[in-house]
Parts: structure tokens; sequence; C-alpha cells
């Protein structure tokens, strides 16, 4: 029997198949689409999404859930955090970068102590802040909650690579009763907007984040003083805590400090339009007199610490 002339001699299997190259896609049709659909980064998004994608039917359910409004970080699966990619699943809350000023406070204050520190964070969304904190500190006692199920679901995955425990509950009906009076740092975000401006917020927040995630009551400090009265019991004597708050809320959220009992400065950097109030608990008890602290403000403009 004639056996047909070939490439490859009788006898040997044939190699599998490659699939050609594939060449990198124009990014120009994305980038119309999303100018279009109001994307001030087009550019930029249009890179991420390319990088993202699978391939030609992965890219094109990438774009139209951008073009739809869904947040980048939603639709990516992850957002950059203090040089970390931080998992934010659907549904979570996505990590702003004016909350790394928590994260470079946190820090500031617990460098160097000289012992593995208790760290709590919360309303944790994703876990971003309480991650940060791990990573740039080594090794942590770290706690963090959250009311909303697949926030916890999200913060687990990310807390995960470094020994975190994620509890879900309300505020600090969430934590384990063996970690009161022992808590060196306490970071909360808070949801702080004012109920009726939820909805002038972009329809990537309004629409795709809970609305317990960005609606603090009608001044907007209603989560943002029950975290502050009852931040004294859980932290240890000296310990801290960390707000954030708007610039225009701030001497509410510090008047809400100082009446838990805490020492109460705020801390402000305009370039990220970011504002922390940091609350110190007394070594020592203290009298009802000497909680009535006068509020200092600090303010920084470069992005150091004071």
């Amino acid at each position: 029997m004639h056996v047909p002339a070939g490439p490859y001699p009788p006898g040997q299997p044939e190699p599998e198949e490659v699939e050609p190259p594939v060449h990198p896609q124009d990014p120009a049709p994305v980038v119309a689409r999303l100018r279009a659909a109001g994307c001030v980064f087009a550019e930029d998004e249009a890179a991420a999404l390319l990088a993202a994608a699978t391939g030609p039917g992965s890219l094109a359910a990438l774009v139209d859930r951008r073009v739809r409004g869904e947040p980048l970080e939603q639709v990516l699966g992850w957002a950059g955090f203090c040089g970390l990619r931080v998992v934010v699943e659907p549904g979570v809350f996505v990590p702003r970068q004016r909350s790394t000023l928590l994260v470079e406070r946190a820090v500031a204050l617990l460098r160097g102590s000289g012992r593995t520190p208790v760290v709590v964070d919360l309303c944790c969304g994703s876990g971003a802040v309480g991650l940060a904190v791990a990573d740039a500190l080594g090794p942590v006692e770290l706690h963090a909650a959250d009311v909303d199920a697949v926030a916890v679901r999200c913060a687990r995955r990310n807390l995960a690579r470094v020994g975190g425990s994620v509890h879900r509950g309300d505020l600090y009906a969430a934590l384990p009763a063996a970690v009161r009076g022992r808590v060196d740092l306490l970071v909360a975000n808070a949801p702080y907007v004012p109920s009726a401006a939820v909805a002038l917020l972009p329809p990537e927040a309004r629409d795709h984040e809970p609305r317990a995630a960005l609606d603090g009551g009608p001044d907007g400090t209603d989560l943002q003083r029950r975290v502050a009265a009852g931040a004294r019991s859980w932290l240890a004597p000296g310990g801290t805590l960390l707000v954030e708050t708007s610039a225009r809320q701030a001497p509410l959220t510090a008047t809400a400090v100082e009446a838990g009992g805490l020492r109460a400065t705020v801390v402000r950097d305009d370039e990220r339009d970011a504002t922390v109030v940091v609350g110190t608990s007394p070594r020592t008890p203290v009298s009802e007199s000497s909680r009535c602290a006068v509020t200092h403000a600090v303010t920084i403009r470069d992005g150091s610490v004071t």
C-alpha cells in the first residue's frame, strides 16, 4: 500500500497543532467606545481591559460592562491600592485612593512598636486598608469586619495572604471578645455620605456599590458616631482610632471621637482630598473634664505624615 508523502516520517506521531500567534487588538475602537460612554481616562482604561481580556469575546464582554457604567475595578476584578492588587468583586465598595492616608497614618503610628500589633479594620469592604497596613508592617494580628456578606467573602480572599481574620456583623458585635481592650489600632472607613447626597453620586458608585457602604445618615456621621462611642473599650491603653471623613464633616467626626473619651486630631491631605480624624486613647484613666480636649488640626500638603 502506498503511503502518501508528508512532512512527518511514517510511524511517528504528528505534533499537536500550534495556534497562530494572536496579534494585539487595535485599541482605537475600545477607546472610542469608552470615550463615548463618558470615561475620562479612556486610553488607560482601554489598555487595562485589553490586558485583562482572554480573547475578542472576552474583551467585548468587559467593554460592555464598563460602558454600562460598572466600575472599572469591578470589571477587572481588582483595584490598585498602595502598590497592591486588591480583589474587588461585583457589588463590593471600590477602595478609593484617598484612603491611602489611613494606611500611611496607621503605619507611621505602629512601625517600630517592637511587638506584633493588634489591628482592627471596621466597615472593611474588600479589606484593602487592613491588607495594606499588614503588608507594610509585617506580622500583625489583623481582624476585619463588615455587615455585608459579599464584602466579607471578598475580604477573606484578600486577607488570607496576611493571615487576617474576617468577621461578619454590625461593627463591634462582629469582633471576637478576646480582642476587647487589646486593639492597638482601630481603623474605620465607615460610610459618610449624607443620605440626601447619595443620589448625587456618580452612577458607578450609586448603582454598583452597596448603599450601606455609602449612606452615612442625615449628616453623614451616623456610623462614625457609633464607631467613636464604642472604640475606647476595645482599644488598648494608648491605642488609636483612625476614621476617614470629609473636610466638611471633620468637626462633627472629631466631636464624636472626643465624646467617646479619646483625644481627637484632624489630619488633612489637600492633594488627595483626604481627611482622617485620629482619636488617641489615654494611657491612664482620665477625668470627664480632660476628655474635652481642644482639637488640633494637622495639615499635610506634601504627602508626609506629622
